[in-house]
């Protein structure tokens, strides 16, 4: 019996597809290409062989971290085999890194886009209340964490807790997460929101790695601080949030006052104040003394005693002025009559000198102007026949011509060089013309 290419095919693909069930495969991704319809198409490879794979789009989109040649990962698939091809290949449902290191690369360079993008700018960072009324805390409610931060609100600052129940560990962890950071962003009367859980493994802490939860703390538009792990662990949610505390029970301690340190400082507040008081009060006491004093002398009965003292000493001296007054009045009345009649003596004669004035000056004026006008035009008209006889010009009209280098005359060859441009005026017009050569008296050039 002779069987055809593509039925050959066609058998294996269905030995394959029916013997082989689901698998997971490790290698090193190779030959890895993003195509423009979405799928992914890359080799698995180790020392000895070389896999090929299929990521179709709908299955991809689920990718937590960008593929590229270089990663070791292991990926979940089924094998099948392409019967135009001939060649068999696993076609992945889902890829996961292999290996802590690969955590550790992903976590690189999550951080190194995000740093690029400015999410952990000092400048983006807001300050923390100082009293915060009500604190938002998305974490897992039955975690120590959420523990010990409430014993040391109620011990710190009388503050009101609202918790966001979410996962903190898992693949689904980080969706809860993010929607506890958006649900507490949403309410108005939240002042603080911590985002917390306690220690564990690299693994453990990785949903407080992913890029989605960070763009929402920094989206927040309130402060938020990161509390997760111990003091050396570090995920993403602390490098974009307001502040980074290094275990719950810190960020507890930096979220609130201590009511007693308060207590102490309003009570030095107090006494302090009290004494600024009482200073404030003895100074105003002897100012008031001295108010007192300048008072008694400034009694208003002593000063109309005193003034009434001055009127009746006024009075007697404008009685007096009174009566020497009349005699310069009896004289003021007569030298009033005589200004009057000198006054009207001086109009007369102001009145006979300015007639005098019209009749005989006034013609006598205006001849001398006619004559000083008339002898200042014939010295112009004289001086102008001199300026014409000096004028250039008429030495243009017998025939010559005058030579000028940027507007200024020139009388010497020493003036100008070869190759200058000069203008040559004539009687009735000028040429531009450029200099080719120089001949001085005997010598040429």
């Amino acid at each position: 019996m002779i069987f055809t290419v593509y039925e050959v095919s066609a058998h294996l693909r269905q030995v394959i597809e029916s013997n082989i069930d689901e698998l997971y495969v490790q290698g090193e991704v190779s030959n890895f290409v993003h195509h423009s319809s979405g799928h992914m198409y890359f080799n698995l490879k180790d020392d000895n062989a070389t896999l090929r794979c299929t990521f179709f789009r709908p299955a991809n989109l689920s990718l937590k971290f960008a593929l590229e040649n270089g990663l070791q990962v292991i990926c979940h698939g089924k094998l099948t085999l392409y019967e135009k091809g001939g060649s068999y290949n696993l076609n992945v449902y889902n890829v996961s890194l292999a290996g802590k290191g690969n955590l550790a690369l992903q976590f690189e360079r999550l951080k190194t886009k995000l740093r690029e993008e400015g999410l952990f700018d000092e400048a983006h960072k807001r300050p923390l209340p100082k009293f915060p009324n009500k604190i938002g805390i998305v974490t897992s409610p039955t975690g120590a964490a959420l523990q010990d931060i409430k014993n040391i609100l109620i011990r710190r600052f009388p503050v009101k807790v609202e918790v966001y129940p979410a996962l903190v560990q898992g693949d689904m962890a980080a969706a809860t997460l993010i929607k506890g950071i958006q649900y507490f962003s949403s309410r108005d009367d939240i002042d603080l929101i911590i985002i917390t859980r306690g220690g564990g493994s690299q693994e453990d802490l990785w949903c407080f790695n992913d890029e989605a939860l960070a763009r929402s703390i920094h989206q927040s538009p309130h402060p938020v601080i990161s509390a997760v792990g111990h003091e050396i662990d570090f995920t993403i949610a602390d490098f974009v949030a307001d502040l980074r505390a290094p275990t719950p029970s810190a960020a507890a301690e930096l979220a609130v006052p201590d009511k007693e340190e308060l207590m102490r400082l309003l009570d030095v507040s107090g006494r302090r104040m009290l004494s600024l008081l009482q200073g404030a009060l003895d100074r105003g006491s002897a100012r008031l003394s001295d108010v007192r004093f300048r008072l008694g002398k400034l009694h208003p009965e002593r000063r109309l005693q005193s003034m009434r003292q001055r009127v009746d000493q006024a009075h007697i001296v404008l009685q007096k002025s009174q009566d020497l007054l009349l005699y310069p009045k009896h004289k003021l009345q007569v030298l009033e009559k005589e200004l009057f009649m000198q006054v009207n003596l001086f109009q007369e004669r102001i009145t006979q000198h300015q007639s005098y004035l019209n009749k005989m000056l006034k013609p006598r004026l205006s001849s001398l102007i006619k004559l000083i006008i008339m002898d200042k035009r014939q010295e112009i008209e004289h001086k102008k026949e001199l300026l014409k006889l000096q004028s250039p010009y008429n030495m243009l009209d017998k025939g010559f011509a005058y030579v000028t280098k940027a507007d200024k005359p020139i009388d010497s060859v020493s003036q100008v060089a070869v190759e200058d441009e000069v203008t040559i005026s004539f009687r009735d017009g000028d040429i531009s013309s450029r200099v080719q050569k120089i001949n001085r008296r005997g010598v040429s050039e």
